[in-house]
């Protein structure tokens, strides 16, 4: 077995997008090779309703799958196939994009008026950029949930995991999607396919992502029930870590435990002409799709 190594840490940025919704972005539109299959992750987190209510009106995507998974609140959606509906705690929606939709999401607060959810963007291979559009909405009654005998949780999203797997499938990049917490002070290691890229994103609580070159992921500044933790090393609340090769991922909770979500994919490898919520492989693709859009011809027929 191999540690992944731990290429890059960073804190997710402030930004805006649709109609003035205040969110986090952990990556997107600058590096498309760096996390390939995956695009862009949000954190869209909020306690005030003016923050986020207005939501993300009417917009097209070609070329792409988007993940939205819901923590807090409900996100009410429609599309141009005329789907419609809504997303509750813990539910999650896969949508295939393919050759082409419009669509809209608007959230809502929780009683607390608090809104929180994630969206993963992912690639679609040229040879499925234009099937047609699908979506997959999974209930959080229908998504595995297992506990280890130390108290760790996961629910198994996508992909297959500790004998379980998601009810999402069909998925180009063939990803594994899982939403992990392991409590205070326990330290847990999970397996990763070695060929998928991986990262990993932490919402709840902190701690140490062990690396390659330092095993035990620690050094002498604090002792977290028995477990030595490097502070200075210490990943909380909005921070992206991105792994290198390896097959498995260790990590050290913190005082108040970790969440955070585990997420890997196999790499497509291929060219990106990206504008906007459309991802081809050319700037010819790109540029067509821009003129179906402006001509009425972007939605194509059902066969």
């Amino acid at each position: 077995m191999s540690i992944r190594p731990t290429l890059e840490t960073r804190l997710a940025q402030p930004t805006t997008e649709g109609a003035g919704v205040h969110l986090h972005r952990a990556f997107g539109f600058h590096h498309p090779s760096e996390l390939d299959p995956f695009l862009l992750f949000d954190d869209f987190r909020n306690d005030d309703p003016a923050k986020f209510e207005q939501g993300f009106p009417w917009h097209p995507h070609r070329g792409i799958e988007t993940i939205t998974y819901v923590l807090s609140g409900t996100v009410d959606h429609g599309d141009s196939l005329g789907n419609s509906g809504t997303l509750g705690a813990g539910d999650v929606q896969w949508m295939t994009a393919g050759s082409g939709i419009l669509h809209q999401e608007m959230p809502k607060g929780n009683a607390q008026g608090q809104m929180h959810g994630f969206q993963l963007w992912a690639n679609l291979p040229s040879a499925h950029k234009m099937t047609a559009p699908r979506y997959q909405d999974v209930k959080s009654g229908d998504i595995p949930e297992i506990t280890d005998d130390d108290g760790t949780t996961v629910r198994v999203i996508v992909g297959d995991f500790w004998g379980r797997r998601g009810p999402v499938d069909g998925i180009a990049a063939d990803p594994q999607y899982l939403d992990i917490s392991v409590p205070p002070g326990v330290k847990k290691t999970f397996r990763v396919d070695t060929y998928r890229r991986a990262f990993a994103y932490v919402f709840e609580g902190a701690g140490a992502f062990a690396d390659a070159s330092q095993p035990s992921g620690v050094l002498l500044e604090k002792e977290v029930m028995g477990e030595e933790v490097n502070i200075r090393d210490m990943s909380g609340n909005r921070t992206l870590i991105r792994f290198g090769t390896g097959d498995e991922v260790t990590v050290q909770a913190g005082e108040q435990g970790i969440r955070f979500l585990l997420i890997s994919g196999a790499p497509i490898q291929e060219p990106v002409a990206w504008h906007g919520p459309i991802v081809m492989n050319t700037t010819e693709e790109l540029q067509q799709a821009m003129r179906e859009l402006r001509n009425g011809t972007f939605i194509k027929p059902a066969h």
